[in-house]
């Protein structure tokens, strides 16, 4: 005789509620370390800076001839300097720029320590 065909395994519900007094989380139980505010505060600083380091240098960049005209990368693709040269281009990469240096603003002026 043929052993009965079974179907898809049905995992019982009541069988997978956790204990009442035991914890979903492992960590839950224990009291959570906080990061100290003296380190919060230094790693805002150092974002807000470097934040402000690359929007200036984005911004700026293509307007320097000396950085944008005479760019080894345009040398060796010269399709890639015809698109380059051209002032949208140059307005739409200053504009990252200066969304770069708003975020960093932002940033600093409307952070609330918790």
């Amino acid at each position: 005789m043929a052993p009965p065909i079974m179907g898809p395994i049905v995992a019982d519900p009541a069988r997978q509620k956790v204990a009442a007094g035991t914890p979903q989380n492992p960590n839950q139980g224990h009291d959570q370390q906080r990061i100290p505010r003296w380190l919060e505060r230094a790693e805002l600083f150092l974002r807000v800076l470097l934040r402000m380091y690359i929007g200036v240098a984005v911004a700026f960049a293509p307007w320097l001839p000396l950085f944008w005209d005479h760019n080894p990368l345009f040398a060796q693709f010269p399709t890639l300097s015809v698109y380059a040269a051209h002032g949208a281009v140059r307005g739409l990469i200053s504009g990252l720029g200066l969304l770069n240096l708003w975020i960093a603003f932002r940033d600093a002026i409307r952070h609330r320590d918790g």
